[in-house]
């Protein structure tokens, strides 16, 4: 299976999501912790398109109970979907909202998709093949932490883990130009490898959220650790930290 095919099964469920009108919303457990009609119907299609030219693999799924990870998808391939990233943003006309396809092999991010169907912004990677925006290379910031943007995910369904969350924000703020928050921790991970801005962090995000993202951030310079500085598992739930090439250290405001 090559990335293109992959992007052209992607790009198809994007005209899902461009194409939703009033979607029936469900909530789910957690704090405004939302899924709709159109993140089922994404996540179905994506399954079966990718079952027909990837047989082999597995799939691991935020919606319709494809979300519990096993051991058994350490080994052999497994296809990691968010139906949509940001679906308070989708919900609400706020973009943006992404699809997020990452493919483990043997646990380890393999391919990555994300894809911005608002845009038509397609990002791509394969393990040790680089970071692509529609087609082109692309490449962190070298720029260091005072002279860029930072973003930030508030873990909305934790709320635990609010006052931390903030007190790292109030604390991060004047060592950068300013902060942005998006609703998608897919795509912010993507702005980071991108070069718009030079940190993203968040306490707590699911393997479906940063599955395709940590590789194309990785494949585009950054480094992609959980917030003590801890490689990540891919295995579930975990905080995670994006910096990109010109923030050499962790800030202290994590420690």
């Amino acid at each position: 299976m090559t990335i293109e095919r992959m992007i052209g099964v992607i790009k198809e469920a994007g005209e899902i999501m461009l194409n939703a009108r009033r979607p029936k919303i469900m909530e789910k457990t957690g704090h405004a912790n939302f899924c709709t009609e159109t993140d089922e119907k994404i996540q179905a299609f994506l399954i079966s398109k990718l079952k027909e030219i990837f047989p082999e693999a597995g799939f691991l799924g935020e919606e319709d109970g494809q979300d519990v990870f096993s051991s058994k998808m350490g080994s052999g391939f497994c296809f990691v979907i968010d139906p949509i990233d940001g679906t308070s943003n989708f919900i609400y006309e706020y973009r943006p909202s992404v699809i997020s396809v990452g493919l483990l092999k043997d646990g380890k991010p393999y391919m990555a998709v994300v894809y911005d169907p608002y845009d038509d912004l397609t990002f791509s990677a394969v393990s040790g093949q680089g970071a692509y925006m529609n087609g082109d290379r692309i490449m962190s910031s070298e720029a260091p932490l005072k002279d860029s943007l930072s973003v930030f995910g508030t873990a909305p369904y934790y709320t635990e883990l609010q006052d931390r969350t903030f007190d790292i924000a109030k604390k991060l703020l004047p060592l950068c130009v300013d902060l942005r928050r998006s609703g998608t921790a897919a795509w912010d991970m993507c702005c980071v490898a991108l070069g718009r801005c030079s940190l993203y962090f968040e306490l707590k995000i699911q393997l479906w959220d940063y599955a395709a993202a940590a590789l194309i951030a990785q494949e585009a310079g950054c480094t992609v650790t959980d917030t003590e500085g801890n490689a990540l598992s891919y295995t579930g739930a975990t905080s995670v930290l994006c910096r990109a090439r010109g923030v050499k250290e962790i800030p202290e405001c994590f420690r």
